[in-house]
């Protein structure tokens, strides 16, 4: 059972950082004070509303029907609705900061580039921060229900256990599912903390 749920916390935590690592440079591209491409950032944006509003579980079965059980199908299912969630939120973190300091560092003869690491970053970075733990946080919970549809973590035992009706199981097993999830927010809190 122990196992199980640190692979339950292991999907959410791939899941989430390789989300996070693709959706900063699509939130930027659909971001519409500080895209390079405009025209680009319009199929972006139709395709993060697509993987945001398709469901984790939705993924996750299909990733199962495409590469097996197991957990590889919960961080693929994950990672695609989490880019959608990331790519969103930040997107609207970036597009609500002040221009100044983005406009100061354009005026310096600054590269797009430039504006992006000297201005953008050190403005949103706070945010970014906090809307990956938070995602983070909800990967963990979800990812204990892909196991039921085949992809991996505690949700194999959890629904081992109710197809044997084996409550006293059932009962250790929600037991460790709140213990984890409890962890991780406490986690996530101390970490938001020192970021922001």
């Amino acid at each position: 059972m122990l196992y199980r749920a640190a692979e339950t916390v292991a999907i959410a935590t791939v899941a989430t950082t390789l989300a996070t690592l693709i959706a900063f440079p699509l939130s930027i591209l659909v971001s519409k004070n500080i895209t390079p491409y405009p025209l680009i950032g319009l199929p972006f944006r139709l395709a993060i509303n697509t993987f945001r509003g398709v469901d984790t579980v939705v993924f996750a079965l299909l990733f199962v029907a495409a590469v097996g059980l197991g957990p590889f199908a919960g961080v693929l299912g994950m990672l695609i609705h989490s880019v959608g969630v990331i790519a969103k939120l930040n997107s609207e973190a970036i597009e609500t900061i002040p221009s100044a300091p983005l406009d100061a560092t354009a005026m310096t003869g600054a590269k797009k580039s430039s504006v992006i690491v000297w201005g953008l970053i050190p403005s949103v970075f706070p945010n970014l921060s906090s809307v990956s733990l938070y995602v983070w946080e909800a990967n963990v919970r979800t990812s204990t229900i892909l196991g039921i549809v085949g992809a991996g973590g505690i949700g194999i035992e959890i629904k081992a256990a109710i197809d044997l009706l084996d409550f006293s199981r059932l009962f250790t097993l929600t037991a460790i599912v709140l213990l984890m999830v409890t962890i991780i927010d406490q986690i996530s809190a101390y970490i938001r903390g020192k970021l922001v």
